[in-house]
């Protein structure tokens, strides 16, 4: 049995341009429609300060207070989200927000009223998104699509966040011991020992990602949404994927390490790591790389890689429906495009949230959807 997963109210008190709002809301997706400037991207950003990172514009802890710093200078909270998801008849109330201490500002999360990791939140109610950012992923650099594919991970790994944020620091601290030329070389070990602790960790969760998404794309069928081939460009990733022992691929990751000390204290930075690996699409029926298709086609298969990523999740038994968020993601395309994403979106299990400028872009959803009209606060 398919569990289904949605927003039943969502809160912000002064997030962004929302001194406040209160959504109460049923099952159906959630269309949010108002002018240019209206704060309906704001309110998506606000479901996703609810999971791991710093939502999808990747905002500081303040810079999502109402008014900036200097105008939530005195409040004690700076601002708060809170949603009460239902995971089939089961309500779960999650929150996040930025409280003052005595030493500054700290970010919190809470799950039922209790601290919480953003891990725990993230176990609870899963979500991805697409903005018009991500448009022209496939012609991007490696980095975007990097980020891109690690969101996809988290949705299904939330421990895969944490395990990039121990890589990052193992290796800033490494790079630090290279410039300053330190001859400390147990510290230098013990630091490539931990990088590459984490490392095979990543690769291995990203692997395991693409191979089901893969399953879940090969198994869709034909339509408005060109099917995509992925691969991972990365040395661990590769080995993982020829069946090599993690024992093994870690052991052989040391040992590079440690052999390009020189090279990377030269380069001022690490030179191999998954943190260098990229994403690689393909548009199958053409047999064509993704960033040699039209702009078009590019937004199709993105479309297409998110709704298969969602129905990959909920099929997953270790994961779970997600909410997914999809920023504009209708304005650009077709009539027939459009209500092909409507009735996609509709079969998942996951709630979907969408914004656009006019109602009209959601005819097709007729009564299937709920609408929102958004103005400035």
């Amino acid at each position: 049995m398919t569990v289904r997963l949605w927003c039943a109210r969502l809160t912000l008190t002064d997030f962004r341009s929302h001194a406040a709002l209160d959504l109460e809301l049923d099952e159906r997706p959630v269309c949010l429609h108002g002018a240019n400037g209206a704060g309906k991207t704001n309110i998506l950003e606000a479901l996703t300060m609810l999971a791991p990172g710093r939502g999808l514009r990747g905002a500081a802890l303040m810079e999502v207070a109402r008014g900036g710093i200097e105008e939530a200078v005195d409040r004690a909270r700076p601002w708060a989200v809170s949603a009460r998801m239902m995971v089939d008849e089961e309500a779960v109330t999650l929150g996040a927000g930025a409280e003052r201490t005595d030493t500054g500002v700290k970010r919190v999360t809470r799950l039922d009223g209790r601290a919480a990791t953003a891990g725990d939140l993230a176990r609870t109610a899963r979500m991805t998104w697409l903005t018009p950012a991500m448009d022209r992923l496939f012609a991007g650099s490696a980095g975007d699509r990097r980020r891109f594919f690690d969101r996809l991970v988290l949705g299904r790994a939330p421990e895969h966040g944490q395990a990039a944020a121990a890589y990052e620091r193992a290796m800033r601290d490494r790079q630090r011991l290279l410039n300053e030329n330190s001859r400390d070389g147990a510290w230098l070990s013990a630091l490539e020992r931990e990088m590459a602790a984490h490392a095979c960790a990543i690769a291995a969760a990203r692997l395991e990602t693409l191979e089901r998404l893969q399953e879940t794309i090969d198994s869709r069928p034909e339509g408005a949404f060109p099917k995509a081939r992925i691969a991972l460009e990365g040395a661990l990733e590769a080995a993982f994927a020829e069946g090599r022992a993690s024992a093994d691929i870690e052991d052989d990751f040391i040992a590079t390490l440690a052999r390009v000390r020189g090279r990377d204290a030269a380069a001022g930075r690490t030179l191999d790591g998954p943190h260098r690996s990229d994403l690689l699409v393909r548009h199958a029926p053409k047999d064509m790389p993704a960033a040699h298709c039209s702009t078009g086609e590019q937004k199709a298969l993105l479309l297409g890689l998110i709704l298969a990523h969602g129905r990959a999740l909920a099929e997953d038994p270790g994961a779970g429906p997600a909410l997914l968020l999809l920023d504009e993601a209708a304005a650009h395309l077709d009539p027939a495009r459009r209500a092909a994403l409507f009735d996609e979106l509709l079969a998942l299990p996951g709630q979907a949230w969408l914004t656009g400028t006019e109602p009209a872009l959601f005819e097709a959803f007729g009564d299937r959807a709920q609408m929102i009209a958004v103005g400035g606060s």
